[in-house]
């Protein structure tokens, strides 16, 4: 197995809770609120040859609607990121996660290929400057961590999900290195994002997870119709450059370190 492609044991059967019985009065909440989020990915598509000249701020509230629009409240605590060239990760657990650290600071994102052929949202990836990778070669890492190198060198902000797959929420994969390699070859910061998905009532969920052989419809579906869905966004005080001389020691310390079940014990549970 390639490098590339590290994998978690959650499942849709195992992991994601089962929703509740859709209601007739839900199904038109949930359509006008896909419908707000298609449209507003079809803006996004169509401003996007303006490139550089979109002001940040219009970008951050541009992604904050999209997670708005489909039902979602956002709780955002620390600091603002830096500026100039920075590595944002984050943990990964759902679509959303892209526009919830896209957020926190507007960057260039780094997803593998077959993102560039899903629908509405492939389109505006690769305009938006996406940094692509093919997980199915291991020869292409070096030239990979360089092109993130020198995309960060130049002062871009490059977003990556380090875990490489998706998990449920209630646990969390290991960092994968290769990606802080870029952020020690460029000399920048690493700016470490914690997401959680909780109900109003502060109950962690997994109903936003999309895992394993889920499709994107069905995890969207499943946000849609949720109620009183809050994505938890936790911006930690960035490492600075220089603080670590390996890629293994910095990926450590921009690990989240807490949380709800240890990885193995969830491997064990749903397997």
């Amino acid at each position: 197995m390639s490098a590339w492609l590290p994998t978690a044991p959650c499942t849709p059967r195992a992991c994601v809770e089962a929703p509740a019985a859709v209601t007739a009065r839900a199904v038109p909440r949930a359509v006008l609120r896909l419908t707000g989020v298609v449209l507003l990915l079809l803006a996004g598509i169509a401003l996007s040859p303006l490139g550089a000249r979109i002001p940040a701020s219009l970008i951050r509230r541009w992604c904050q609607w999209i997670v708005r629009a489909a039902g979602v409240r956002v709780r955002a605590t620390g600091a603002a990121a830096p500026s100039g060239g920075l590595l944002l990760v984050a943990n990964h657990i759902s679509w959303l996660d892209v526009p919830l650290l896209a957020a926190v600071r507007p960057a260039r994102m780094l997803a593998k290929t077959e993102v560039r052929r899903w629908p509405v949202a492939g389109p505006l990836a690769a305009r938006g400057g996406t940094l692509f990778i093919d997980r199915d070669r291991l020869r292409s890492l070096p030239d990979t961590v360089a092109r993130i190198a020198r995309a960060l060198r130049e002062g871009s902000a490059v977003a990556a999900f380090p875990e490489g797959s998706t998990w449920c929420g209630r646990a969390q994969g290991t960092f994968r290195r290769a990606v802080f390699q870029a952020a020690l070859d460029a000399g920048v910061p690493v700016q470490p994002v914690r997401i959680r998905y909780r109900l109003t009532g502060g109950t962690t969920t997994t109903a936003p997870a999309f895992v394993g052989d889920d499709t994107l419809l069905a995890s969207l579906w499943r946000v849609a119709t949720a109620r009183g869905l809050v994505a938890e966004v936790e911006i930690r005080a960035p490492i600075p450059a220089g603080a670590h001389f390996d890629r293994r020691s910095l990926a450590r310390s921009a690990q989240p370190q807490e949380t709800a079940a240890p990885a193995w014990t969830h491997t064990v549970l749903v397997a």
